[in-house]
């Protein structure tokens, strides 16, 4: 750079990875049913989607109000528990990104009969997983730190199925993140500890996801994590969906 001044590595490495999230989506777009009407704007608006994904305003787009309750308390109980703010952004960062590229293969008609029936297999995964977590807070001594453990890697593998044809080893790799820190079991003990500092956020994560059971949110093909982005923004086009993310990143 001019004047001997060097770009900081951490800054590199960001530059790098947005590089490669808006080249995975490029790819994307060019089988996506509006790509020959659409790409030059389309390219424009994806290159700032990726680089802000886990603020507010993003989350509040993606999820609704009551979603985003609980995603807050996944960050704030992440945080509490790693000790360390920007793992616990990266962790929520990493679940965004793959939810917006899931959600646009998704809406772009990506997946073909055997992976459809992979996103149904998923939903009733979730769902049983949901009432999982509900269940071990509200009877006691109930919790098997285990068993949650295992749903949700039975969540993780669904989800490498669903994209395995479709993501690139990046993608797979935020997966990876995101379920291995939310299965890890110390952080579930953690989270269950009946006298410990992660309770209070467990009572609203459960309250909220309450909710979503008793609005049946669980149990359509939008589910909370991967396919509410669809279920929102379900009679836009993907350029306008990508253009509106755009809108919202200043």
């Amino acid at each position: 750079m001019a004047g001997g001044l060097q770009m900081p590595w951490k800054d590199r490495m960001e530059k790098q990875e947005n590089k490669k999230d808006e080249e995975e989506l490029s790819l994307m777009l060019i089988n996506s049913p509006d790509y020959f009407s659409s790409k030059n704007l389309a390219l424009q608006a994806q290159k700032k989607i990726l680089s802000k994904m886990a603020t507010k305003t993003m989350a509040n787009m993606l999820i609704d109000d009551t979603s985003s309750e609980i995603f807050d308390e996944l960050y704030k109980v992440t945080k509490e528990h790693t000790r360390n703010k920007k793992e616990a952004h990266k962790i929520m960062k990493d679940l965004i990104k793959v939810a917006i590229k899931i959600g646009i293969l998704y809406r772009n008609n990506q997946f073909n009969q055997e992976e459809l029936e992979i996103v149904d297999k998923f939903r009733k995964k979730l769902n049983q997983t949901a009432m999982t977590i509900v269940s071990f807070y509200e009877v006691e001594y109930t919790f098997d730190r285990n068993v949650l453990a295992e749903l949700l890697n039975e969540c993780k593998e669904l989800v490498h199925e669903l994209v395995g044809r479709h993501l690139t080893a990046r993608s797979h790799g935020r997966i990876n993140h995101v379920f291995n820190h939310f299965a890890d079991v110390e952080f579930l003990s953690a989270l269950y500890s009946l006298d410990g500092d992660c309770r209070p956020y467990l009572k609203k994560i459960c309250n909220g996801i309450n909710k979503l059971l008793d609005e049946k949110k669980l149990q359509n093909d939008s589910t909370v994590i991967v396919l509410e982005f669809i279920h929102i923004h379900q009679n836009h086009s993907i350029l306008t969906i990508l253009t509106m993310l755009q809108n919202h990143m200043y």
